[in-house]
């Protein structure tokens, strides 16, 4: 699925309140999981032991890192939707976010962005407050829900 363009801030500004897109599906394997615990050092058994987790996690199977799930929300977004006519944009972090459902291994989510405001910031600068909601495929709950802040600059 390609991306929605929205042709600069001043059209992105007209659009607060509306989804901006939605993400491709994407896989959560297990091999992800582990470079995870890598590279963080949270190598819980109930994120990195098949084994020990079918036998005695509640889920009867590996889930992902909370923090993994947040931090395919850049990807996902990417995926979703575009602004065209900014020089660059950056993290500036999260007002808000849940883990209201886990994510096993080998499960797939997708993300919506919709957009809650653009403030003009100093000059070029706008600060782009988006929800995400991260659905898992087959659950009723999403995965995560998070309020990205994004800085664009003009």
């Amino acid at each position: 699925m390609a991306a929605e363009r929205i042709p600069g801030i001043p059209t992105l500004a007209n659009r607060v309140g509306d989804v901006l897109g939605v993400s491709d599906w994407l896989t959560v394997g297990q091999d992800r999981i582990d470079a995870f615990a890598g590279a963080t050092g949270d190598d819980q058994w109930i994120h990195t032991d098949p084994e020990r987790a079918a036998r005695e996690s509640p889920y009867g199977t590996t889930v992902a890192h909370g923090l993994l799930t947040l931090s395919l929300l850049p990807v996902l977004a990417a995926q979703a939707f575009a602004v065209d006519d900014v020089a660059t944009k950056l993290n500036y972090g999260f007002n808000r976010v849940r883990f209201t459902a886990p994510v096993p291994a080998g499960g797939r989510v997708r993300a919506g962005f919709r957009l809650k405001a653009v403030e003009p910031q100093d000059g070029r600068r706008h600060l782009i407050t988006v929800e995400a909601t991260v659905e898992l495929e087959g659950s009723p709950r999403p995965a995560c829900v998070a309020e990205m802040l994004v800085v664009y600059v003009e």
